[in-house]
This record gives C-alpha cells, sequence and structure tokens, in this order.
C-alpha cells in the first residue's frame, strides 16, 4: 500500500525538489482540486466578466469546462450555474 511519505519521496526523487519542497506542491495541488464545485463556478464566472464575455457564453463554457476537471463535477444546468452565482 502506497502512503502520501511515498508520494513525497516519489516527487522529491523526480523533480529534484527537497522533501519539504515535494510536500508543499503536493499539498498545493490536493488544495486546488479539493476546491468545491461552487467556488470554482463563481470565480471562472467572475474572471470572464472582467473579460467582457456574456452570461450565455459563460455558462455554456464553464459548464465544458467542468466536463474535464481531473475530479469529475456534476453536469451542471445552466439554472443550476446562475444558482450558484447570483443565489
Amino acid at each position: 500500500m502506497r502512503t502520501s511519505s511515498d508520494l513525497v519521496a516519489h516527487v522529491a526523487a523526480t523533480t529534484g525538489l527537497s522533501p519539504a519542497e515535494a510536500a508543499r506542491v503536493i499539498g498545493d495541488v490536493v488544495a486546488y482540486f479539493a476546491t468545491p464545485v461552487e467556488d470554482v463556478v463563481r470565480r471562472r464566472h467572475a474572471e470572464l466578466k472582467t473579460r467582457g464575455a456574456k452570461n450565455p457564453e459563460i455558462f455554456e463554457r464553464i459548464a465544458a469546462e467542468l466536463e474535464h476537471q481531473v475530479v469529475a463535477a456534476p453536469q451542471l444546468s445552466e439554472r443550476q450555474l446562475r444558482r450558484m452565482i447570483y443565489g
């Protein structure tokens, strides 16, 4: 059975990072992918809105992006996306 210390050792050995650096990078990656779907949707909506995108385009794009998340997000309708953003 592999442990988190095995992962740290593997990352350190294959990247040249120290074990402490490898552990920090692994922690950052795990935290990134542990972000709740609602937070991801709100963040992406705000980012795309500041770039001038309109809601229909934004919701279509967010739905497509969620399909390709490393940690699978549930398939969300436009209405569900809107409710995450606007309540």
